[in-house]
């Protein structure tokens, strides 16, 4: 039998985090997450926690009423183990967000933050490649068709992620050349 004690206690220590990091810091500009790991298009971390949340409980009414899968609960766990990442990821950096700019003008952004935030971002990009490729590896030694799916939605998110990296990237060099030309 499956038991997701352990999972549920340690979302629910993530539920309390998250809406102590949701008061402090309220809103993001844009949704948190990608829209295939949550279907939550949330600017706060806690409602997506309470996805997760959802998500076991339906997996423990599934499991009591006995309609539960093997393959089933190997596709949702799967699907959780990378939310409740994602929501620690987003959490753990909350001390790196706190000393970052808010968006504002770039003119009033010394040229040195601008290059830092570029080789920042460089960095990023240049990690979610990496991922994306080990999981494109990954999806080559998948022995079954659930595994396939789950590991393709992670590298379409990945490939997301990607590509918002480079826009900013890109927007990131057009402020510099602009702030160059001005002297």
């Amino acid at each position: 039998m499956f038991d997701v004690s352990k999972l549920k206690a340690h979302v629910d220590q993530l539920l309390k985090e998250a809406a102590a990091v949701d008061r402090q810091r309220g809103e993001a500009p844009r949704p948190l997450f990608d829209e295939q790991l949550f279907l939550s298009r949330s600017k706060l971390i806690t409602p997506c926690v309470e996805e997760i949340s959802n998500e076991i409980k339906s997996l423990q009414r599934e499991q009591r009423s006995g309609r539960l899968l093997a393959s089933r609960t190997a596709h949702i766990c799967d699907k959780i183990v990378a939310q409740i990442q994602a929501v620690q990821r987003e959490l753990a950096t909350q001390s790196i967000r706190k000393n970052e700019p808010q968006q504002s003008n770039t003119n009033q952004v010394p040229i040195h933050e601008l290059y830092q935030d570029l080789a920042k971002h460089q960095e990023w990009e240049r990690r979610l490649i990496g991922m994306k490729r080990d999981k494109t590896m990954l999806l080559n030694n998948c022995r079954t068709l659930a595994e396939q799916q789950v590991i393709q939605k992670e590298i379409l998110a990945l490939e997301g992620r990607v590509q918002r990296c480079q826009a900013a990237v890109t927007k990131i060099e057009k402020h510099i050349t602009i702030r160059e030309r001005q002297g």
